[in-house]
């Protein structure tokens, strides 16, 4: 069930509802009793509990993401490919004379 956050425009009170989507807004304020509370736009958070989503069923043990590079971190081939006259890209071409 979704939660909803209201802010009273009257007071400026502030709550979150754990509402159906199906049911009507809020509108007095359980604060100051005004009918003035406006449903606000804010980002979703949610976690996805339970069996049936990756995260629980195919880690192994304490690993938290069974997504890695099996292959060791590539070393940079220019830096040991460069003479220095400006053939690697890195640097600077010589000047004609």
């Amino acid at each position: 069930m979704p939660i909803y956050e209201y802010r009273c425009q009257s007071c400026n009170h502030d709550m979150e509802v754990m509402q159906k989507m199906s049911d009507p807004e809020l509108s007095d304020c359980p604060a100051c009793g005004q009918p003035q509370l406006k449903k606000l736009i804010s980002a979703a958070a949610f976690r996805l509990k339970g069996s049936g989503w990756y995260e629980t069923d195919f880690k192994k043990g304490s690993q938290k993401n069974v997504a890695k590079d099996d292959a060791p971190p590539k070393e940079s081939t220019s830096a040991a490919a460069c003479d220095g006259a400006g053939g690697c890209g890195a640097c600077p071409a010589p000047a004609a004379t």
